[in-house]
């Protein structure tokens, strides 16, 4: 076993991984790429693929590119200490690139949902004020507001509800939640809360009763 192997095993131990195979899909690289690190070739492989194997291994990428740089034979010009230096600030450039991503998906997220909650944001503070001081003020004039707001939100994200409160439809005990007792397939019942599906995703089943 080369003094490389012996090095990744000894990582492998402290992280919990029982084998290479098993770092492998861990870290979801090839084999290959697990065995070039074994042979020390770790200045001949991609930064993504060595950010993949730190992450798997649980250490910094500094840690890994220091154990793997150091070994008994006479380093070639790659492993020098410039290149290790280079690699590191390549890393940090990553990290940096991908925080500012998350950060410009975060705030385009916001400002796509703000417009779309435009009309409750400007209105709703207007309209609950209202009914705070006058309280004959009928909340059908209210809920509107908030339910077209919601609507556009929902829409936006392709979120279609699951039937609709009061309806009586057939009981699905995949799409819907049985408010006690029991009921048989088939069965109809009537929504008391509704559920959500994303595409084909179910995001909260609807709540039903038994008529």
């Amino acid at each position: 076993m080369s003094d490389f192997s012996q090095k990744l095993q000894n990582l492998m131990q402290q992280a919990g991984i029982s084998s290479f195979k098993a770092l492998s899909r861990q870290a979801s690289v090839s084999e290959y790429q697990v065995l070039r690190l074994r042979q020390g070739k770790l200045e001949q492989m991609r930064l993504d693929i060595l950010l993949k194997l730190s992450k798997a291994l649980q250490i910094p990428l500094s840690q890994l590119l220091s154990t793997f740089l150091e070994s008994d034979i006479e380093p070639s010009p790659v492993s020098s200490p410039q290149e290790i230096a280079d690699l590191k600030r390549e890393y940090e450039r990553s990290q940096l690139q991908l925080q500012q991503q998350r950060e410009i998906l975060r705030q385009e997220f916001q400002q796509s949902s703000l417009q779309l909650l435009e009309t409750l944001l400007l209105q709703w503070p207007t309209a609950a004020k209202k009914a705070q001081d006058d309280h004959q003020l009928a909340a059908v004039k209210i809920v509107p507001l908030v339910q077209n707001s919601l609507q556009k939100l929902l829409q936006a994200w392709g979120i279609e509800a699951i039937a609709s409160v009061g309806a009586e439809i057939p009981y699905d005990p995949q799409l819907h939640q049985l408010k006690g007792g029991t009921a048989q397939p088939g069965e109809t019942v009537i929504v008391t809360h509704l559920g959500y599906c994303q595409g084909d995703r179910l995001l909260y089943r609807a709540t039903v009763k038994k008529l």
